[in-house]
């Protein structure tokens, strides 16, 4: 029933006629090239930080197996976001850098494809997988740990256009 929808809603490309969440037909779409970038922080005590740094952690290399599972969790987010296209994913990295500062480590997921529509979600599933390995990764050392300030930093390619995160 159109006339339930309301008006600001009506071009919203998941909703069918009636209202009902729907998965957006990209058949008609042109493969083209669209990469997106996405961060996310992890805040920790600046202990927890030097053992990490320093691989003093009772699970093992924590870096390596968060980049890790941000890589498979990037690949796996139309099985886990309803409504997302499965997507044939040709790079995928993940960053992860100590922030000092914060104290924490600051986490990049870059995912590029080639086509019909755009690889934001793949970024965005990609850091938070990575920063909840992080955590579980440490958690012995510290459960106060803190996720924050998960966003999309960029995206290139497709019929809307490029984005990027304003500056603060």
């Amino acid at each position: 029933m159109q006339e339930n929808i309301p008006s600001n809603f009506t071009n919203l490309t998941h909703l069918d006629a009636q209202g009902q969440a729907q998965m957006v037909d990209i058949s008609g779409k042109a493969a083209t090239v669209r990469q997106a970038v996405a961060a996310a922080k992890v805040r920790m005590l600046p202990e927890t930080l030097a053992a990490i740094q320093a691989g003093n952690t009772p699970k093992g290399d924590v870096l390596a197996t968060a980049r890790l599972a941000g890589i498979m969790a990037a690949k796996q987010t139309a099985a886990l976001i309803p409504l997302c296209h499965p997507l044939p994913l040709q790079k995928i990295t993940v960053e992860i850098t100590p922030d000092l500062e914060l104290p924490g480590y600051q986490i990049h997921a870059t995912v590029k494809t080639k086509a019909e529509t755009g690889v934001e979600m793949e970024a965005l599933t990609a850091v938070s997988i990575a920063a909840l390995t992080l955590y579980d990764m440490a958690k012995a050392l510290e459960k106060s740990m803190q996720i924050e300030s998960i966003r999309l930093v960029s995206k290139t390619g497709g019929k809307s256009g490029d984005y990027y995160l304003p500056e603060p």
